[in-house]
């Protein structure tokens, strides 16, 4: 059984084109604050200790893909599987073996549901497997010198109880955890290296620059809203209801923000709220907001492409027509896998760190209570009805 099980969650984290495998994040359900405590933690991993001993065989629940989804996605895709595991890593291997805490739910994640095709920069899931996204995960046995019982970790994992990780090079070591261990599925995991490099590195903002971040409060949105503001820029953001809307412009500090459902003219809207046109673009939705935003682009704007999430439930994707302006307005639009940028993590955690300590920026978070909840709250990004980071609780240590 180890061994099938070991060449199941191989072959689910395979990467392709010599892309870096990940790690995790996770997160539970609208709350944006929590703490972990050294003397609990202890306490509980000796009680973990006496109840679970190293090569004894556990029931573990999965979130499996039931088949390739064309269209939109729907709870039934996805189904709730009880299978066994036994708690040690098999004799030889480099692995290691984690108790997932907290599951990430990201809008890229709707690419792996779909059949293997030119389009896809990452692997699709195994129908009948569980899924596999970014998580943070407690280890219980270790075969590899870097990692030892206990510690605790974010990357890539299955949406399971437990999981064998046979490979840990994209692995992260969790060294502060005098945060909300579920900020390392958002604000220190993925989506804020993400907003980190798309912002400072493709986007290369100056003091003053005006700002427009579509999909602003979503796990990377409302990051790379207060990098801009902590900059000094001008900064917008758009949403899909009232509420995030205000949370735009009452938690995270953007100067304005508006619910793009309720514009009937999108372009009409960014002249509103940038007379003087658009410096940086922070894409996460494509589709109609790119064509408007195309037109409202300064001389030399940049773009940093992110996601096209109106766009990953259509079977045919829209056209854009405004890609002249790219030439008349020497706009430079660049997209960019977080994979190839993993090694400025440390740089990336120094300062976000810093910023945290100091009070100067703040997260939100949405979590979903049980692995079970897992798939209505994936097929919530997609309809928007998540308010910030979306997060799975599948344990609290």
């Amino acid at each position: 059984m180890e061994a099938i099980l070991r060449h199941r969650l191989t072959k689910r984290c395979k990467i392709p084109r010599n892309v870096p495998k990940l790690g995790w994040e996770q997160a539970p359900r609208r709350s944006s604050s929590g703490s972990s405590s050294g003397c609990c933690r202890n306490e509980r991993a000796s009680i973990l200790k006496r109840t679970m001993a190293k090569g004894e065989e556990v029931s573990n629940k999965q979130i499996i893909l039931r088949d390739y989804v064309s269209g939109f996605p729907k709870e039934s895709d996805m189904a709730l599987k009880t299978s066994t595991m036994r708690l040690k890593v098999p004799e030889g291997s480099k692995g290691v073996l984690v108790k997932n805490l907290y599951l990430s739910c990201d809008p890229y994640m709707r690419s792996r549901m779909r059949k293997p095709g030119a389009l896809s920069y990452i692997d699709s899931f195994t129908p009948g497997s569980a899924i596999i996204g970014y998580g943070v995960a407690k280890v219980l046995d270790s075969g590899h010198p870097d990692f030892k019982e206990g510690d605790l970790i974010w990357g890539m994992t299955g949406w399971e109880e437990y999981s064998l990780i046979p490979e840990t090079e994209a692995l992260f070591k969790i060294h502060y955890t005098d945060v909300p261990l579920s900020y390392y599925t958002g604000i220190l995991g993925m989506p804020g290296v993400t907003a980190y490099v798309g912002f400072y590195e493709i986007c290369s903002p100056k003091k003053g620059e005006y700002v427009f971040i579509s999909a602003a409060s979503g796990a990377v949105g409302q990051l790379v809203g207060q990098f801009a503001k902590l900059m000094g820029c001008y900064v917008v953001g758009s949403a899909g209801t009232n509420e995030k809307v205000d949370l735009l412009k009452n938690k995270f500090g953007f100067d304005e923000a508006f619910n793009y459902k309720e514009e009937n003219n999108l372009d009409a809207a960014l002249k509103r709220y940038f007379p003087e046109g658009i410096d940086i673009y922070f894409e996460n939705v494509g589709g109609k907001m790119l064509d408007a935003v195309l037109l409202n682009m300064r001389l030399h704007g940049r773009i940093a492409v992110c996601g096209m999430i109106s766009q990953y439930n259509l079977d045919q994707l829209e056209g854009v027509h405004n890609l002249f302006s790219l030439i008349s307005k020497r706009i430079r639009m660049e997209g960019f896998i977080i994979f190839e940028y993993y090694h400025l993590y440390p740089k990336f955690l120094d300062l976000v760190w810093q910023y945290i300590k100091e009070g100067k920026i703040v997260y939100v978070e949405d979590k979903a209570e049980g692995l079970e909840s897992g798939p209505a709250a994936l097929i919530g990004l997609y309809t928007g009805s998540n308010v910030g980071k979306q997060v799975v609780v599948v344990a609290r240590e």
